[in-house]
């Protein structure tokens, strides 16, 4: 089979349309005052049923999944072949931006528009995923690890803030909890999976360029660190005699940044982004200060490095003082690097909209493709977003770079199923 790898002539219409639909989907939300769609709520199903249209103008046959994911697929030149997957989340954290996830699925589906009518050596399928951010039961991924098949039973027991179960959102949903595994899909099912994202990062825009490709996507360690030192009141216990927790905590944290920052814009990124302090009197020597750290890097061999040095540098801080340092880790996820020949799809798509040498970026952001990897090959489109923000109302992207970025996307598909379609000569 021969596959014509000239993507179809782009036009600034699709990008309008795609924007547009962007806007549709910011207004299903939670809250008047700004963007908020979380896992299993009314806003999620609206937002399924919107985008399950869409699928279906694109001449896909469109589903929600198991496990709440909206889906549509069109066949190849044979039913029932292994699928190309596209997509990305359909959720927002709250007060949200309107481009982080929904830009990459409605970028999606007008490739699928685009593509109607060829024949491809497989399945195209684009999914919505419910829950890419974790906003509403703090595990994130939920929608995509049903569909690797990695769900984990100790979930239904998760509560939002509200107190409502995953099991009894579920079920509110229309969700039947038991069925959960058949939104599983099989290594032998499935081609690859592209996502289309915003960088959420600044380094595009700082290099004047559209687009981008993902080399890998940063594994994270999470930790609480606790550091233990005495109560005593304030005005009667000179600085002699002291074992100051927050003063040795607030050591730490700026250990953590002249670490991580001593690697370079390139290198590790440190985090904390939260300290409690007991007994949290004001006329207290605080005798306990617990901190989070978000650890992140390219390998998992550079963030473990980082981690080692970190924990050093922060038991000779506080040994210094007298205090004690307690570490629980409370998260650990893998790098995930991009196959290979997938990366190479994404950067011959790039190519087409005029950048020969496109950039290639490792996201310091967690993404839908880190779970889908445990069933597929994965790479990653990068979009420039203004000013590299993201997580935030005032998370922007340019029509131009989105037009870019469906012609890219829909180039990557056809390079991808050349590939196939000489495996299946060979």
């Amino acid at each position: 089979m021969t596959i014509d790898t000239d993507p179809g002539a782009g036009t600034d219409a699709d990008a309008a349309t795609a924007l547009a639909r962007c806007a549709a989907l910011a207004a299903l939300s939670s809250r008047p005052d700004a963007i908020e769609r979380v896992h299993l709520t009314p806003e999620h199903a609206r937002a399924n049923a919107l985008v399950g249209t869409w699928m279906e103008q694109a001449g896909l046959r469109a589903w929600q999944d198991a496990a709440g994911n909206q889906c549509g697929r069109r066949e190849g030149v044979a039913p029932g072949l292994p699928a190309l997957l596209l997509g990305s989340h359909l959720d927002t954290v709250p007060d949200a931006g309107r481009y982080d996830g929904p830009l990459g699925v409605v970028m999606a589906l007008a490739v699928a528009e685009r593509l109607r009518g060829r024949d491809l050596p497989f399945a195209l399928e684009v999914v919505g995923f419910g829950d890419e951010e974790g906003a509403r039961f703090g595990a994130a991924l939920l929608g995509s690890r049903a569909l690797a098949g990695t769900w984990d039973e100790a979930w239904w027991g998760l509560t939002d803030r509200d107190g409502t179960t995953l099991r009894e959102a579920f079920v509110d949903f229309g969700l039947d909890p038991a069925r959960v595994g058949e939104a599983a899909r099989r290594p032998e099912e499935l081609v690859g999976y592209l996502e289309a994202h915003i960088e959420q990062g600044p380094h595009l825009e700082a290099a004047d360029a559209s687009l981008g490709y993902v080399t890998t996507i940063a594994g994270a360690r999470r930790f609480v660190l606790s550091v233990h030192g005495e109560a005593r009141h304030a005005g009667g216990t000179p600085y002699s005699r002291r074992r100051d927790a927050l003063v040795g905590a607030s050591e730490v944290v700026t250990a953590v940044e002249r670490l991580a920052r001593a690697t370079g814009d390139h290198g590790c990124i440190a985090t904390v982004g939260r300290i409690e302090v007991a007994p949290g009197a004001v006329n207290v020597v605080p005798g306990r200060a617990d901190l989070t750290l978000d650890l992140r890097a390219a390998t998992d061999a550079e963030r473990d490095a980082m981690w080692e040095t970190m924990r050093a540098e922060a038991a000779a801080l506080c040994a210094a003082r007298g205090l004690g340092l307690e570490v629980v880790e409370t998260h650990s996820a893998p790098a995930v690097p991009c196959a290979p020949w997938l990366q190479q799809a994404v950067v011959a798509g790039i190519a087409t909209t005029g950048d020969a040498e496109p950039r290639g970026l490792w996201s310091r952001a967690g993404h839908d493709a880190m779970a889908v990897a445990a069933v597929a090959d994965v790479a990653m489109l990068f979009l420039r977003c203004s000013d590299g923000i993201s997580h935030h109302p005032d998370e922007d992207v340019r029509e131009v770079d989105v037009a870019r970025g469906i012609d890219a996307l829909e180039a990557a598909v056809l390079a991808v199923a050349a590939v196939v379609a000489g495996r299946g000569a060979a």
